[in-house]
């Protein structure tokens, strides 16, 4: 087994070999080996310096570098560096999160059941769906809904509920249970004089239809985001929701709301089912749950869903289900002091107060003939540009669009042809305007590149 070097020399020596080493990695193969981060902004081994647009993964809500949540678990990591959830025994930093995302949900919740990811989250719900139809006496209520281009995670089950081909193509996905109704983009679904709102009541008709064609007696719950991320940041229409949730009352279908995303401030809310006025029976959280410098995600269920299942564990002595990580105690810890930090520094109302400037320069970059769509809410958006520009496969303009913005120092991400934004909620005006002002000079190096 290699030895760590004792002397100061044969360290600095070593993170040498190591940064050359990570140096050539990126040189030699286009990998991107990022070395440190502060705020907005991340640094590559090379000390170029970027602006992180997507905040990692949609995530890191409070900036990089934030020593408090490092403090949190320092502290957590010597008190206590790990233990379970299993056979009726937990820890401190759990039960308090526990009773945190309880106390801050925005419909009645009951319990909270932690993971390690959204994915996690998103497959124990479907589980525990099955298991209360079971319970129910209804085993033949099985059947998932989801929605063409949502996002759910890339577990079996939950890359199943991903309504996006890419996750399905040679994984024999998705599951026979999981069916996919229409995707709400005004622009590319809409028909010929369709206004938004009848637009929304067919999306509402359409869910109808399928259900009625599965039979109602066989749909067992509806997953959805408020604002679809992965699929192109995907905002709805006027008048969705206020269409979709009566179709799923009216026939008794459990509604899970995926804040993945959405959740802890991104919409310009605590959650997302605030912006829209949903009224979920279960909700999933992560990402921005720890600001991401920790993995851990979050099953929120209602009262009624939760005695079904009780009731059921009681039967048969056992609820079989359960990771080794769940609850973390360092997770857990830095979960709750990144909630604080979210209330102390009032993000939220900060993310209502910047974005009208996020949001118009976001409109701003449609200017440029390339782009064909912008669209957002809160401090997340996306500007769609024309493929046919490049008269290739759906993507290549996207990818050059990416590189652009990389060169000149912008994280983004390219969803196909969709430009994704989506900031750290610290992220102040001055410092949009300036991530604007790359990417609105990227789209000026691309379309220059074309003439």
């Amino acid at each position: 087994m290699a030895q760590l070097p004792n002397s100061l020399e044969a360290r600095d020596t070593a993170f040498q070999l190591h940064s050359y080493a990570n140096a050539r990695l990126q040189e030699e193969t286009g990998a991107m080996v990022i070395e440190r981060g502060e705020g907005i902004y991340v640094e590559d081994i090379s000390g170029k310096r970027y602006i992180e647009g997507m905040a990692g993964l949609w995530s890191v809500a409070v900036g990089f570098g934030e020593k408090r949540l490092v403090d949190a678990a320092t502290r957590q990591m010597q008190k206590l560096p790990y233990y379970h959830t299993f056979t009726y025994k937990t820890h401190g930093p759990s039960i308090e999160l526990a009773e945190k995302l309880v106390e801050m949900a925005p419909v009645p919740m009951s319990k909270v059941y932690f993971t390690n990811s959204g994915s996690e989250a998103n497959d124990t719900a479907i589980k525990l769906i099955w298991y209360r139809s079971n319970a129910l006496g209804q085993p033949e209520r099985k059947k998932i809904i989801s929605r063409v281009r949502g996002y759910h995670g890339v577990t079996i089950a939950s890359a199943s509920l991903t309504g996006l081909p890419n996750n399905h193509k040679s994984f024999d996905l998705p599951l026979t249970q999981v069916l996919h109704t229409t995707c709400p983009h005004y622009r590319t679904m809409k028909k010929d004089g369709e206004s938004e709102a009848d637009f929304a009541r067919r999306c509402a008709a359409d869910l109808e239809d399928l259900i009625q064609a599965e039979g109602p007696d066989t749909i067992a719950a509806f997953f959805a985001e408020p604002v679809m991320g992965a699929g192109g940041v995907i905002v709805p229409p006027d008048g969705y929701w206020q269409a979709i949730q009566p179709v799923l009352k009216k026939h008794g279908i459990l509604f899970v709301a995926d804040e993945v995303i959405c959740g802890f401030g991104r919409t310009g809310n605590m959650f997302g089912t605030q912006t829209y006025g949903l009224e979920p029976d279960m909700m999933t959280l992560s990402k921005a749950l720890s600001s991401s410098y920790q993995p851990i995600s979050a099953l929120l269920i209602n009262d009624d869903v939760y005695q079904t299942i009780a009731d059921e564990s009681d039967r048969i002595g056992v609820l079989g289900h359960g990771y080794t990580g769940s609850g973390h105690p360092v997770a857990a810890a830095v979960a709750l002091e990144n909630l604080k930090i979210i209330e102390e520094r009032n993000l939220v109302a900060h993310v209502r107060d910047v974005a009208p400037v996020f949001q118009k320069r976001l409109a701003g970059l449609g200017e440029n003939p390339l782009v064909i769509e912008t669209r957002g809410v809160g401090l997340i958006g996306a500007a769609e540009l024309s493929h046919e520009a490049l008269a290739h496969t759906p993507g290549a303009l996207g990818a050059k669009a990416n590189a652009a913005f990389q060169d000149k120092g912008l994280i983004s991400r390219a969803m196909l042809d969709a430009m994704a934004f989506c900031p750290p909620l610290i992220i102040t005006e001055n410092q949009i305007n300036e991530l604007f002002d790359i990417a609105e000079a990227g789209l000026e190096t691309v379309s220059d590149s074309l003439r």
